[in-house]
């Protein structure tokens, strides 16, 4: 809880010295109380707070709800240049307060033969999901929750969804939802710079098992797992069947990979797909172009073929073997 100390000086400073109290984020405590300042400082645990004459520390436990500036800033600030968003200068608040204000944008893939996760890349209905949660399926449907006006999510379930693009090597699947509504889609933006670290907290939002909206937390493992000529973030946020093809996100809220994959004999052994990729291949899209006559569609490296003896081939010896 808030120190008594700093308490009463929260509660002088507000009554005598108003004008010298740091504008900007708020933050409302489980007593009722609000502190107004600039949040300074976060950590799972914690919170410090200038607010002018002197730095307060907050104990996440204590606190209800952090109402940023930077949330309405950031909202101007959002890079519209490519199909997928990015953004500067997000606050770092807990899973928690993340969970609220990113989980519109996490949804349920399904299909006759499964499901799977995915999250809106921008408000037209663009959304990432694993290449194979939809693998040789055409009739696809996507269930999103959609903010109302009183705060509460509704459950939608949206039968008309396209897909775009289909990548089988990178494992990743573009899809275009419309809205029921006609109305924007709550998104979510891929980290503008790849700067993650090796212990860096991090929450995935998914379907595990058809368990629709968990939320696991831990950290990244290493950024820099090696499959099948390809890299990967591994993590041990919890990561099961139904998970595949939903984001990964940092302290920021923004999406740094997407699930994809785990050791089912092994625990917090699970991995992402870099956001580096989903970059590319959204920017290259019309290279992977689903077509939707033939459900193979989208770019497929095939393994060369094996050799039948060891050696060098004939026919890359350098030779004068007639005259031997």
């Amino acid at each position: 809880m808030v120190k008594v100390k700093q308490l009463f000086f929260l509660m002088f400073s507000m009554s005598l010295f108003h004008a010298h109290v740091v504008q900007g984020d708020i933050i409302l405590l489980l007593s009722g109380s609000e502190i107004h300042g600039e949040i300074i400082k976060r950590t799972n645990h914690k919170l410090w707070v200038d607010v002018g004459d002197e730095v307060i520390e907050i104990i996440i436990s204590q606190i209800k709800e952090v109402q940023s500036s930077i949330d309405s800033e950031s909202q101007t600030a959002v890079d519209k240049t490519n199909l997928f968003r990015t953004s500067k200068q997000l606050p770092e608040l807990s899973p928690k307060e993340q969970a609220k204000r990113v989980g519109a944008s996490v949804i349920k893939v399904s299909t006759p033969g499964g499901l799977g996760s995915g999250v809106l890349l921008n408000e037209e209905g663009y959304a990432i999901t694993n290449a194979h949660v939809i693998q040789g399926e055409t009739d696809l449907r996507a269930t999103v929750w959609i903010p109302q006006p009183d705060g509460t999510l509704k459950r939608t379930t949206i039968e008309d969804v396209v897909i775009i693009a289909v990548n089988n090597h990178l494992d990743l699947a573009l899809l275009r939802l419309t809205h029921p509504d006609d109305e924007p889609f709550d998104f979510s933006v891929l980290e503008k710079a790849e700067d993650i670290e090796v212990g860096q907290m991090v929450f995935a939002i998914g379907n595990p098992l058809g368990l629709e909206r968990s939320m696991s937390q831990g950290v990244i493992s290493t950024k820099q797992r090696s499959f099948d000529g390809l890299t990967y973030i591994q993590t041990d946020a919890a990561i099961n069947p139904g998970n595949s093809g939903g984001p990964l996100f940092n302290s920021r809220g923004e999406v740094v990979g997407i699930t994809n994959m785990g050791i089912m004999v092994a625990e917090s052994l699970n991995f992402a797909i870099p956001t580096r990729y989903v970059k590319d291949f959204i920017r290259n899209r019309e290279a992977f172009a689903y077509d939707e006559k033939n459900p193979n569609a989208g770019h497929l490296y095939h393994k060369p073929p094996e050799r039948s003896e060891n050696g060098v081939s004939p026919l890359l010896k350098d030779g004068d073997t007639d005259s031997k």
